[in-house]
């Protein structure tokens, strides 16, 4: 198996990839596989390496690509390519922002029956992101990209100090420059508070460390700015 993907629960994985912000900010991103009954979802894909491939090959088959929201779909395409029989899932706002991807279904229609509730998705309302969570029940994991951030540490002089900036070094957070991006916070604030509903042990976000104690009060120190 790739040394690039890690198992975090049964029947879940994530791969961590090098990502700049506006090509200056080392803020890295992360994808996650998911087992479910009708096969393999790939959240949010990375670069896939002909070795990451034969790992991801290695668990069973792909059925679904999903890109989470209007921003994390980089290598959405290329996913796609790397398994052809895959359904790719997205926001309804990305078939105009990438006209060149072949959108199976939008993401805020609901989980597909293939999935047999398995895993199940929530929209999060109000924001520019368009982005829908999932949620894989079996293992109570909360699979996200852009819900929050949660930097520990980080080692480039630059990336560090913009993170200080937004009040988001050292603890869980949203930017306090990108917070424009929820123009509705009141219908961002219900959002927040159905996943706040879910049981959680653990929650996948794309930039930072991963969630693996106390989810839910992680998540309300975060987002306290919408859940005021």
């Amino acid at each position: 198996m790739s040394e690039r993907l890690e198992a975090i629960a049964d029947g879940v994985w994530v791969a961590p990839a090098p990502l700049r912000f506006m090509g200056v900010f080392a803020i890295g991103t992360r994808m996650t596989v998911i087992r479910t009954g009708g096969g393999l979802v790939v959240h949010s894909p990375i670069a896939i390496d002909d070795e990451l491939k034969t790992a991801i090959d290695a668990l069973g088959p792909v059925r679904f690509v999903v890109a989470p929201n209007a921003f994390h779909h980089l290598f959405a395409g290329d996913a796609a390519k790397a398994w052809p029989d895959a359904k790719l899932l997205a926001p309804a706002a990305l078939r105009t922002k990438r006209k060149d991807l072949h959108i199976e279904d939008d993401l805020e229609s609901g989980p597909p029956a293939a999935w047999g509730g398995d895993l199940q998705t929530f929209p999060v309302r109000g924001s520019m992101l368009n982005e829908t969570v999932l949620f894989h029940a079996p293992t109570k994991t909360l699979v996200a990209s852009d819900l929050f951030e949660n930097f520990t540490h980080v080692e480039h002089a630059f990336t560090r100090q913009y993170l200080k900036l937004g009040g988001v070094y050292g603890k869980p957070g949203w930017h306090r420059f990108l917070r424009f991006v929820y123009r509705d916070r009141a219908a961002a604030k219900t959002s927040i508070e159905r996943l706040l509903d879910l049981d959680l042990e653990r929650i996948v976000i794309a930039h930072g460390d991963l969630v693996t104690t106390k989810p839910k009060d992680t998540m309300r120190e975060a987002l306290a700015f919408l859940l005021a």
